[in-house]
């Protein structure tokens, strides 16, 4: 858990950041904010945290690899749910999913899919603060200062009551936030979707990772999907895992969360 100066940080940078949005701020707390189409989402305070495994310890795959010091330097508000077909349709006029819900988790859609949505969504709003989440900020959001293998710690036994996965979802997605968040109050972190990320995949990326802000590298083949889905096994759910897929493609375990820049 955060300590005391840190939830202390965290408050005085959503009150700022709050009085700056307005009227729109979730009533219920200063580090919530809803938009017009009902996405919610949530301040995670800049800090700095160790990112990727420990290949010892996790049985970490290559591109985990080295386990490195990232400092987050900025503020910004993540996805508190992946974004729903509800959402997308209310975005796009259609819903591509495999497996039809209002409230389950958008899927079946690319990255160059996610892009589109995130620029109709800037137009909608009159704005250009929606994104994708860097993988470094989807890492430290995910751990939420926790360093083990998941948001909770190690111990593979809690998974299921933070997680839709191989061994409990049944083989198919579920609504959004029907398990325990992280400590950040983030859902499906691990499990439920795979997420897509902005970055290019490199297998070698943190061998030269640059300590602030990483961006990931300035091109590739490969697009990074981060978090695991319905149809993983429990390693591909730690926060760490990492894989690339092409960006032209998608999947019915395939969605993605939104960042809004303050």
């Amino acid at each position: 858990m955060k300590d005391r100066w840190h939830y202390l940080t965290v408050m005085f940078l959503a009150v700022c950041i709050a009085s700056c949005l307005g009227p729109s701020t979730d009533s219920l707390a200063f580090e919530t904010y809803k938009n017009s189409i009902g996405m919610e989402f949530v301040l995670i305070a800049p800090g700095t945290f160790m990112m990727g495994a420990t290949r010892h310890f996790e049985n970490a795959d290559i591109d985990e690899l080295p386990r490195h010091k990232v400092t987050i330097t900025k503020p910004f508000f993540l996805g508190k749910y992946e974004v729903t077909q509800k959402q997308w349709v209310a975005v796009m006029g259609s819903n591509p999913s495999h497996f039809k819900g209002k409230r389950r988790p958008v899927e079946n859609v690319s990255w160059d899919d996610a892009v589109k949505f995130i620029k109709k969504l800037n137009e909608l709003e009159k704005t250009s603060k929606y994104r994708l989440p860097t993988e470094a900020e989807w890492e430290y959001a995910a751990r939420a200062g926790e360093q083990g293998s998941y948001c909770f710690g190690d111990m593979i036994g809690d998974l299921p009551l933070y997680a839709w996965y191989y061994h409990n979802a049944n083989a198919e997605t579920h609504e959004v936030g029907t398990l325990k968040p992280n400590d950040w109050g983030l859902y499906d972190m691990h499990g439920n979707v795979w997420e897509w990320v902005n970055d290019w995949y490199a297998v070698d990326y943190y061998s030269k990772s640059p300590e602030k802000d990483p961006q990931g590298p300035e091109k590739g083949v490969l697009k990074v999907e981060r978090g695991g889905g319905w149809d993983s096994l429990p390693d591909a759910c730690r926060s760490a895992y990492r894989n690339g897929f092409f960006p032209y493609k998608g999947n019915s375990a395939l969605g993605f969360r939104v960042v809004m820049s303050p």
